[in-house]
């Protein structure tokens, strides 16, 4: 499309709403202009949603307990409040990790204080404190634990700080306050910084003073890689192969160990940008670490990434990245002369979080696919500003897009493939439209690395090429009221 046709979209989509609203929306909708320095010029982010849309984003409590917390795996966090948010939000992510489930790791369990109508009158402060001491009875080997706080909490004002300070010195063991209630903020970000800011205050600085630990002049963290599908261990596979040591990962397959060794290490790896930076920039503040965004989605991303860490440390590591390139050009070589000639040409559109709506888009561009339009759920401006400078110009753009607006560009656009979430994926599918569910993989990965990249190929033939689409038809390619309907081999 081209610039003016994609602007006439958006104003075509926004006709529907009163003036008021559209007004609003419309400053979240734009057309990419790679040229532009600050995207703020162009598109807002980071704002409360229109009321009265469905908006897909998620809360506090999301951003905090089910991305940056919920993954350390040794530590048990309680969803306090309601049984439900911890229900919804247990192993949704496929946040992968090693040991044993009930033992010495937690993370598929769903720990929670079932809030009931007493507790909301009274109060949960002594529910708290007992669960604490019957968590520390069935799951000694817990690390710590941290407090996940629902919204419940802050609406009736418990002082979860005090009961986690009391139990901390009655367990000796690090029990974390987090107050992520899920009214906070506009989306899960703000859930981000909460938990990043907790981490801070309890965390690493842990071991400031403990010099056990013997440092190296490779030692790397892994930061904002949740292990979704085992996408830290296939990223993990290619910085040890260069010779570097990763000293900790986190927060998938991660330790409260490994979150207190990290100011030590000599840089800190950047995946998840828009949910780890708060803490990489407090540990570059503080202890002088420095971090770098890194993106492993497809071999034209890895090779790029992986000779920019390599640059940062001594000839030795970057001679060991050409061979890390090199050892697998022939298995990304085969990937994509497999998988290309079925894939060229097709349109993909994104609507994801965190980094996804423009980390991925090389992996599509490997394979000759192209993103005709993409957006965050929970962005903020900095990320927008990554985002324009990966994207072709024109691009239609859109920041916490409404359902309407999402279905109704879809319908014009006629992407080949839509990549966002669970809550989307059904309603594209019965419209005919091949669909991904880029949070989570759809149940498949990793996708990052040499060996994702392979699987993230194999997904999207699979996904696109699939018979079952010619037994549907998208909305587009109906016949118009009046006409014969074309013969269907399948019904709804």
């Amino acid at each position: 499309m081209t610039r003016e046709e994609t602007q006439a979209l958006i104003q075509e989509v926004l006709e529907v709403y009163p003036e008021k609203a559209k007004k609003d929306r419309a400053k979240h909708l734009a057309v990419n202009d790679p040229s532009v320095e600050q995207s703020k010029k162009c598109i807002t982010s980071n704002r409360k949603s229109q009321p009265g849309v469905m908006t897909i984003r998620g809360c506090a409590y999301a951003g905090s307990k089910g991305v940056v917390w919920g993954p350390v795996k040794d530590m048990v966090h309680i969803s306090h409040g309601p049984v439900g948010c911890g229900q919804y939000s247990r192993a949704g992510r496929r946040n992968y990790y090693t040991g044993m489930t009930g033992v010495n790791t937690f993370g598929t369990m769903n720990f929670t204080s079932d809030f009931q109508e007493k507790d909301i009158v009274f109060g949960g402060d002594k529910k708290l404190d007992k669960m604490l001491d019957e968590i520390e009875q069935l799951f000694p080997l817990a690390k710590g634990v941290t407090v996940q706080s629902e919204c419940p909490i802050g609406l009736i004002g418990d002082d979860i700080e005090s009961v986690s300070k009391k139990k901390t010195k009655d367990l000796d063991k690090p029990v974390i306050p987090v107050r992520c209630e899920g009214f906070r903020g506009v989306s899960q970000s703000l859930g981000h910084h909460i938990a990043n800011d907790a981490i801070r205050d309890h965390v690493v600085h842990n071991r400031d003073n403990d010099n056990s630990f013997e440092v190296g002049p490779y030692d790397v963290a892994i930061i904002g890689d949740y292990n979704i599908g085992g996408d830290a261990w296939s990223s993990r596979i290619l910085l040890e192969e260069m010779g570097l040591r990763v000293v900790a990962q986190w927060s998938g397959d991660g330790t409260l160990s490994e979150m207190e060794l990290t100011p030590k290490v000599k840089l800190n790896l950047i995946h998840c940008y828009r949910s780890m930076n708060y803490i990489s920039r407090h540990m570059e503040e503080r202890y002088g670490v420095p971090w770098m965004e890194y993106n492993l989605f497809g071999p034209t991303k890895i090779a790029e990434s992986l000779r920019k860490i390599a640059e940062f440390f001594d000839e030795t590591i970057q001679a060991n990245a050409e061979q890390v390139i090199a050892k697998y050009q022939a298995e990304y070589d085969a990937v994509i002369a497999k998988y290309r000639p079925r894939l060229e040409g097709k349109k993909v559109m994104l609507y994801v979080g965190g980094l996804r709506p423009r980390h991925i888009v090389g992996a599509y561009e490997d394979l000759g696919m192209e993103v005709v339009g993409t957006g965050y759920e929970f962005a903020h401006n900095d990320d927008y500003d990554r985002t324009m400078k990966e994207m072709a110009d024109s691009t239609l753009l859109y920041d916490d897009v409404t359902g309407y607006e999402f279905e109704e560009f879809t319908k014009r656009v006629k992407p080949d493939l839509v990549g966002s979430g669970i809550k989307e994926k059904y309603i594209f599918q019965k419209m005919g439209v091949p669909f991904r569910q880029m949070h989570s993989w759809d149940y498949s990965g990793p996708y990052h690395g040499y060996d994702g990249f392979a699987i993230f190929a194999r997904d999207m033939d699979m996904t696109i090429n699939n018979p079952c689409w010619n037994s549907m038809q998208a909305p587009w390619l109906k016949p118009a009221a009046g006409e014969g309907e074309a013969p269907m081999a399948a019904s709804a």
